[in-house]
């Protein structure tokens, strides 16, 4: 059973079981496919909160949330505001908004100015994250186009964060990846197929 940490008031929850809180993803072009990848093998019992920026046309609804639903064992839902980050979920940000974490561990959708004509931001979800949950966050960049997230990967390592980012061959567009891993501030370049298992044994101490 996986409890809250008593003092809320200053700090985000923990998630005491786990070694990270939060696992915030970035993904472009080519990104269903490597989401339901990554995700489709994590365990219902995941023990942290999953916050996903996926590029989207801003003027149709998104069908991601009940998409990636059918393919995983953890809870997917399209992030509304003041959602409170719960482990073994995943909260999919609304198109045309950006995605924000706040100091209390809830969530915030913003439609304020695009960054690089992008909303939503994966640096502005990523700085977010690095702010509130520091050395317990983990940043993950798949595939792209751009270099979007490569600003916010260096607030994640910063404040004493994992980045993880797919390597250029499985990568379906490799612009987002490659921008990253150019940035330097990476811990692990990985195929796709080997993310999820990743996750599993930073987050939870296992391989499966």
């Amino acid at each position: 059973m996986i409890k809250m940490a008593e003092d809320a008031t200053n700090h985000p929850p923990n998630f005491t079981d786990a070694t990270f809180d939060i696992v915030a993803i970035a993904a472009s072009a080519g990104g269903l496919t490597a989401l339901i990848q990554v995700l489709s093998t994590l365990p219902a019992e995941f023990t942290a909160a999953i916050a996903i920026v996926q590029h989207l046309a801003p003027q149709y609804r998104s069908f991601m949330a009940e998409i990636l639903s059918r393919r995983t064992a953890i809870s997917v839902k399209q992030a509304e505001e003041g959602d409170i980050l719960t482990p073994g979920t995943a909260y999919i940000a609304a198109p045309d908004h950006h995605l924000l974490v706040n100091g209390d561990g809830t969530l915030s959708l913003s439609q304020s100015e695009s960054v690089r004509f992008l909303r939503p931001s994966a640096d502005l979800l990523f700085e977010s994250v690095a702010a509130t949950y520091k050395n317990r966050a983990i940043a993950l960049v798949l595939t792209g186009t751009g270099s979007d997230g490569t600003i916010g990967v260096e607030a994640i390592k910063k404040m004493g964060g994992t980045v993880i980012v797919q390597d250029i061959k499985t990568s379906e567009f490799s612009g987002m990846p490659s921008a990253v891993i150019q940035s330097g501030n990476v811990d692990f370049i990985l195929p796709l197929n080997e993310i999820s298992s990743t996750l599993v044994t930073l987050v939870m101490g296992e391989c499966d």
